[in-house]
């Protein structure tokens, strides 16, 4: 999965575009809320091996918000990984290079969209579990 496909799922289900930010940073996009401002996801180019990975080559990776309960049983997927850049606790990152199945990817970018969306959103609408 590319960032394009992302911010055309995000465009088509959310209504939000991605907002370019960083001026020194023109590879990072934010997706944010239009009701509260509020992120709930990033999209970011970043060199591997601040990430961990073996490899200084940039790949492009998204965060998004999860319950701390939940990041411990995702992060042993391949491809998940603690939050770059962003509170570890509240935050994963997912590689876009194809290692994480593009509906879990849906699924994650949902899930932070609905705990990152107000009170009233939040009970109108229920999350799925996996």
């Amino acid at each position: 999965m590319d960032r394009e496909t992302i911010f055309a799922y995000a465009d088509k289900i959310y209504k939000t575009k991605p907002e370019y930010l960083w001026a020194r940073d023109p590879d990072s996009a934010v997706l944010r809320h239009r009701e509260n401002n509020k992120w709930y996801a990033i999209v970011m180019k970043v060199e591997g091996d601040r990430l961990g990975l073996s490899d200084s080559e940039k790949v492009d990776i998204i965060n998004v918000k999860c319950e701390p309960d939940r990041i411990g049983v995702l992060q042993m997927t391949k491809g998940i990984l603690p939050g770059y850049h962003m509170n570890k606790n509240h935050w994963i990152t997912i590689l876009l290079d194809g290692s994480v199945d593009e509906n879990m990817i849906y699924n994650l970018l949902d899930y932070s969209f609905e705990l990152t969306a107000g009170r009233i959103r939040r009970s109108k609408h229920q999350w799925k579990k996996n």
